[in-house]
């Protein structure tokens, strides 16, 4: 079963938290953002198109969500899984692990993506509009407010940390 969940808005960083705390503890990950990007290429969509799919297909995030719930229940499932509601679903789920939620301030994120997938304008509304329609899916799909902190036992405010002091406070806090 699922040992970790690591959650976070885009560009928070949870993405390179994974590796680095799959690498540092040897432990086995689930992205849940690779899932969601793999189906959306299986559809031949982009990650945009997809996120409208899911808007009003909602069989869609149930079946995504369903694989990363199984995954986590699984004895041979992933030691950690990332991905915005996967702190949630192991707090429904009464799953016994550490539901850890990576804070970090909108420009920060902003400036992350705008890195990550080049400084364009458009590309920055689109995150925020992205990130918006999203948290209104949660809220109507499965009654979650994404920005609830309720389900996590470590929230890590990473705004201004590097990746190496995001990996040594969440380290920290599972070593406690």
């Amino acid at each position: 079963m699922v040992q970790i969940t690591i959650s976070g808005l885009p560009g928070s960083g949870t993405s390179t938290l994974v590796g680095r705390l799959s690498e540092s503890r040897m432990l086995t990950s689930l992205n849940g953002g690779d899932v969601f990007r793999e189906e959306a290429a299986n559809r031949g969509l982009s990650v945009a198109n997809f996120s409208q799919l899911c808007k009003t297909d909602t069989s869609v995030d149930h079946a995504l969500d369903d694989r990363l719930i199984e995954s986590m229940r699984d004895s041979n499932g992933p030691d950690i899984v990332e991905s915005r509601l996967a702190g949630w679903w192991a707090y429904r789920e009464e799953i016994n692990c550490h539901r850890i939620w990576i804070e970090v301030d909108v420009e920060e994120r902003l400036r992350r993506v705008a890195l990550r997938e080049g400084d364009d304008i458009r590309r920055r509304e689109e995150s925020i509009i992205r990130e918006e329609a999203d948290r209104q899916r949660y809220t109507r799909l499965y009654d979650i407010d994404i920005l609830s902190m309720e389900p996590y036992t470590t929230v890590v405010d990473a705004t201004n940390l590097s990746a190496d002091e995001v990996l040594l406070a969440v380290e920290r806090a599972l070593d406690n």
